[in-house]
């Protein structure tokens, strides 16, 4: 690789990604290196990442972005986590939240207490000590600066680009718009420039590959090698379509699990989207589209498309003096809504590592290590949801069933069933009340659990135990309804 500086980085594909991308250079190295988007009005983006996680309000904080102004022009609501139904079986319900569950102790986390709690009978929910989840089940939120609520956002994705791209262009990135026809390199096999079919070349020292499950860069042009996940996530297509809204808006995601996959519900301000994610080995297009339309509510506003997609990733996300971000570097699947935090880490990653010297293998040794470790741990996440369930009724969760799993997950699962322990590594983005929440709503239970709870009394353990719930609820009580809420602290002209 050749030392030669870098100051000028072109981003390929605009989108989610591509303005995420933009918008993080110009803010935060735009007086260091010119920042260069190439998109075209011709070719469309996926779009559908509607749903977000909390580590986007760090990323906003980041870039002094106005909270109530981002969510007057993305029409957005807040979220507090997913409800999952139907998942470990048929008639299940539960909701994965944001924010801590209980207190714990030093030596053991809440899960230990509220095990030692039903072995003495108190058969209080593990869901009734999260704040989040009964906010979510009232309808309830309210923030402030003093708030200690963990929430998120549901956003009009393309609104979302927009509103990114303005802020960029304020800053000095530069939108040129065209389509792509060829990508030059220089004799050594690094990027050289992009030609437009205008015949305008733009060249640049480090490119960003936003193209989407494309792949015009990383894959096209670099022949990037790709590691298939078919074999532990095989939904391989998604229908999305947008519907009016019917009701007032819940703050959370319901993910419905059907025969062959899946089916979302994201209320927005103005609309809901929803979705349709399936093995096409189960269903075909027809029938996925048409379950979809038999299961919303509200008129259909959109036509139904059908997205194909393979989950898994670049062997490199950083090959040579291009980084894929986004769609061109890898994709889990839509449940838990990671794409756009995928996103934003990946950027912010390429920043704490920015190459202003000249790209050195080392750099971009480091950055694959980091990104490949990051995906695989939320891969084994959402490969939970799917394996650990009892629903015998389809072939396709027949497979899911009885499918081998990443070690690192078998691990997880056992560790948990044997012991009551969960556990956040280095490097990952779900907690451990994450993993406790979405195993104990998929129906694995802990054979034991830690001893050091023992040493309270049952007085001193029902008290506290009450005390949190009755806390909670207290809390809850005092809250707005969310709808409200949105309208009176970030409401969307019309």
């Amino acid at each position: 690789m050749k030392n030669n500086m870098v100051k000028k980085v072109v981003i390929a594909g605009g989108g989610t990604a591509g303005w995420v991308a933009a918008a993080a250079l110009s803010k935060q190295l735009g007086k260091l290196i010119e920042v260069v988007l190439v998109e075209s009005e011709q070719i469309g983006t996926v779009g559908v990442g509607e749903a977000t996680i909390p580590p986007m309000r760090v990323f906003h904080s980041l870039l002094g972005i106005d909270e109530q102004e981002f969510m007057r022009a993305t029409k957005a609501v807040f979220k507090l986590g997913i409800s999952f139904k139907n998942w470990g079986q048929i008639g299940d319900e539960y909701i994965h939240p944001f924010g801590t569950t209980g207190q714990g102790s030093f030596l053991a986390d809440f899960q230990h207490f509220w095990l030692h709690g039903k072995s003495k009978g108190i058969n209080a929910e593990f869901g009734e000590y999260s704040f989040e989840i009964q906010a979510a089940k009232a309808n309830k939120f309210a923030t402030s600066k003093k708030s200690s609520i963990n929430f998120a956002y549901h956003l009009d994705a393309t609104r979302y680009a927009q509103f990114l791209r303005k802020f960029s262009e304020n800053l000095g990135a530069k939108r040129i718009e065209g389509k792509i026809q060829q990508v030059q390199q220089h004799p050594d096999g690094d990027i050289k420039a992009l030609v437009l079919e205008s015949g305008e070349v733009v060249d640049g020292d480090l490119f960003i590959d936003c193209t989407g499950f494309v792949g015009l860069l990383i894959d096209k042009t670099l022949k990037t090698p790709y590691e298939d996940w078919s074999h532990w996530l095989p939904c391989n297509s998604a229908v999305p379509v947008q519907t009016e809204s019917v009701e007032p808006a819940k703050p959370y995601v319901t993910c419905t699990a059907h025969h062959a996959g899946w089916q979302w519900h994201i209320p927005l301000q103005h609309r809901v989207g929803n979705g349709n994610v399936f093995c096409s080995d189960f269903m075909t297009d027809d029938q996925a589209i048409q379950h979809l339309l038999n299961n919303v509510q509200g008129k259909v506003l959109t036509e139904p498309r059908v997205i194909k997609y393979t989950t898994g990733r670049r062997k490199l996300f950083w090959n040579r003096n291009c980084v894929a971000l986004g769609l061109s570097g890898g994709f889990v699947e839509p449940l838990e809504s990671t794409s756009i935090y995928m996103f934003m880490n990946g950027i912010v990653r390429l920043m704490k590592m920015f190459p202003f010297s000249g790209v050195t293998q080392s750099l971009a040794d480091e950055y694959n290590r980091q990104s490949i470790a990051e995906l695989e741990n939320i891969r084994d996440f959402i490969i939970l949801h799917y394996h650990a369930t009892s629903r015998e009724d389809s072939e396709f969760w027949r497979y899911c069933k009885n499918m081998s799993v990443p070690d690192s997950l078998t691990h997880r699962m056992e560790l948990f069933r044997e012991t009551g322990l969960a556990f956040q590594g280095e490097r990952e983005l779900f907690r451990l009340e994450s993993w406790t929440h979405v195993m104990l709503g998929q129906g694995i239970m802990p054979k034991h659990y830690h001893s050091v709870f023992k040493t309270m009394s049952d007085e001193e353990m029902v008290g506290h135990l009450t005390n949190t719930r009755n806390t909670i609820k207290n809390a809850v009580d005092k809250l707005p309804n969310h709808q409200d809420f949105v309208n009176q602290y970030c409401k969307a002209p019309l």
